[in-house]
């Protein structure tokens, strides 16, 4: 006689519902945002604010990448940009924007370049104090990666200036 064990199908079900719900729950334009802001706050940079024209250049770029996840960058002007991308559903807004902050240790302010070969870019882009507006996205490509990308109006990281 075959036993059917209803509940651990439950429990798992109720899982994966709640891991769905709070991984979307870690991906909206406020987690963009406060995120981002938080690292700003840090160095003393006024909040950046969410703007439509540049989300939704950022999502039809985001869109445009679902084929192959790679981070190669949209090549427009307009905007200043970070791309990133992660293996699991885990990789949310908020992991993409930190995963750029966490590079404020590779950042000499006195020298207002990055220590060694250290990538730093990233970091001074979201604390840049001249980008004053947001767009964000983030899409599930089709080999199953996230691929995430905000783009910042004003563009920083110009030659000879300092973030902040």
């Amino acid at each position: 006689m075959m036993k059917i064990f209803k509940t651990p199908s439950l429990l798992l079900l109720v899982t994966i519902s709640f891991l769905v719900i709070a991984t979307n729950a870690q991906n909206t334009n406020q987690d963009f945002l406060d995120t981002h802001n938080t690292a700003r706050a840090q160095v003393g940079v006024a909040n950046i604010v969410w703007d439509a024209a540049v989300a939704a250049y950022a999502s039809n770029y985001a869109n445009a990448r679902k084929a192959d996840c790679n981070l190669v960058p949209s090549g427009g002007t307009l905007y200043g940009e970070n791309l990133a991308k992660g293996s699991t559903a885990t990789f949310t807004a908020i992991a993409a924007v930190n995963l750029w902050a966490s590079e404020k240790i590779y950042y000499n302010y006195t020298s207002n370049s990055c220590i060694g070969a250290h990538e730093c870019k990233h970091y001074t882009q979201v604390v840049w104090s001249n980008s004053v507006k947001i767009g964000c996205a983030r899409v599930q490509c089709n080999n199953g990666w996230y691929f995430v990308n905000c783009n910042y109006d004003t563009p920083g990281n110009k030659a000879g200036e300092y973030p902040y």
